[in-house]
């Protein structure tokens, strides 16, 4: 067989496990996947900037605790509902335009943070605009979901989502490069290496050749075909409390930590770091369960086990081993949910309202994400404890267990089809 036997076939033709390029892509899958996985971590990891700095800037400001989880939360308010017409976008105008638009972009309120943020309000405002950076989310998933075969998503969108590891990149170093060179310095090196990525973006991203055909309909009319979809709505109740729980941790934990159990703000960056670190590892690990066993049977037995870590934290156990356990616990199980979520998003939207789709599920989920942080923060502001906010924490989650048992099961069944 010649090689432009091999090339010239379609995407899902070509063997399971086969990375060679296609025609046009100017790479292969790998190099697609790699490098899109990069450019989503380090926009995760501006988007992050403000979590691990919470403490610092409320001390400096003389914020109160509502005000402290406002200013970490605000980043995902754009990060989230901006994915909406991002994902739309993509599916229009393809990544290659959009990879490099919303990196560049970022860079922007990076350094307005950094360098010009000197209050609570304009603290705020760049915070609103860091958000951009979360948005990337939506343009990788259809990028992605393009290139690979269907037996390979799962996969493929698990790894991919394994960028969300930008967070622990944040978490990690923030403070020590702010207590080694400044406060600004984390910016000035974030909006950096946002310029390198935006850049490789430009030279190297290549849209699949089996790129569904833009869509002609306007974006309003298009959102709202998308959002009606059930499988669009039920997969966004999933990773509001599978995602929405991960961003909710991985913001205000460094916080919850300092309150709860008297931590110094580098320990408690630290510890939230490896949370991070156990959730970003999950996820791939879901997204390949769901390629082999399905993606329905993941997600019931990680907001099963979910369910019993949080009632746990209603207890408010000692920080070792107790806490510990039940929040790593935590993360290895909504970790590998976010992965299983969108294996079913690439199995059940329709190929050619991939990108809307996962607009709408990754900005319902990022919301889900906003809300824990002020509702722990007015919790502890008004009890000097978190009991209630897990019990809050719990319910939802043993909800969301159960819906995924009932209707979740019955739509993957019926599939595409009933759509």
């Amino acid at each position: 067989m010649s090689q432009g036997d091999v090339t010239d076939r379609p995407a899902d033709a070509l063997p399971p496990g086969d990375a060679r390029p296609v025609s046009g892509a100017g790479g292969s899958r790998g190099v697609q996947l790699g490098l899109s996985t990069a450019v989503f971590a380090v926009n995760f990891w501006a988007w992050a900037l403000l979590g691990p700095l919470g403490g610092a800037f409320a001390e400096g400001l003389g914020l109160d605790s509502f005000q402290q989880s406002a200013v970490v939360a605000v980043p995902v308010i754009v990060g989230s509902l901006g994915r909406i017409p991002v994902g739309a976008l993509t599916d229009r105008y393809g990544a290659r335009l959009m990879f490099p638009l919303i990196t560049f972009l970022t860079i922007l309120p990076v350094l307005f943070v950094g360098y010009v943020a000197d209050s609570y309000a304009t603290l705020l405002l760049g915070g609103f605009f860091l958000g951009l950076g979360g948005t990337t989310f939506a343009i990788g998933v259809p990028f992605n979901n393009a290139w690979f075969p269907p037996a390979r998503r799962g996969t493929a969108i698990g790894i991919f989502g394994a960028g969300m590891g930008g967070t622990a990149i944040a978490s990690f170093t923030t403070v020590p490069i702010a207590d080694a060179w400044g406060r600004e310095a984390p910016f000035l090196i974030v909006a950096i290496v946002l310029a390198v990525f935006g850049v490789l973006s430009i030279l190297v991203i290549k849209d699949s050749p089996d790129r569904p055909a833009p869509p002609d309909e306007g974006m309003l009319s298009r959102f709202w075909a998308t959002f009606k979809l059930p499988v669009t709505l039920q997969l966004s109740w999933l990773y509001a409390i599978g995602f929405g729980g991960f961003v909710a941790f991985s913001v205000y934990l460094p916080t919850l930590l300092v309150n709860q159990y008297d931590l110094s703000a580098s320990d408690a960056a630290s510890r939230t770091a490896g949370f991070v670190v156990v959730a970003v590892i999950m996820r791939p690990v879901g997204g390949v369960l769901s390629d082999r066993i399905g993606g329905v049977n993941v997600s019931i037995v990680c907001f099963g086990a979910a369910t019993l870590l949080a009632a746990w934290l209603i207890l408010e156990p000692d920080l070792v081993p107790g806490a510990t356990i039940a929040y790593l616990g935590l993360a290895f199980f909504l970790g590998a949910s976010t992965g299983s979520t969108f294996a079913l998003v690439a199995e059940l939207a329709p190929p050619s309202k991939v990108g809307g789709v996962t607009g709408v599920v990754g900005a319902i989920g990022g919301l889900g994400g906003f809300i824990p942080p002020l509702v722990m923060g007015a919790v502890y502001g008004n009890n000097g404890s978190y009991g209630i906010g897990f019990l809050l924490l719990t319910a939802a989650v043993l909800a969301t267990f159960l819906f995924t048992l009932g209707p979740v099961r019955r739509r993957q069944r019926l599939g595409r089809a009933a759509d």
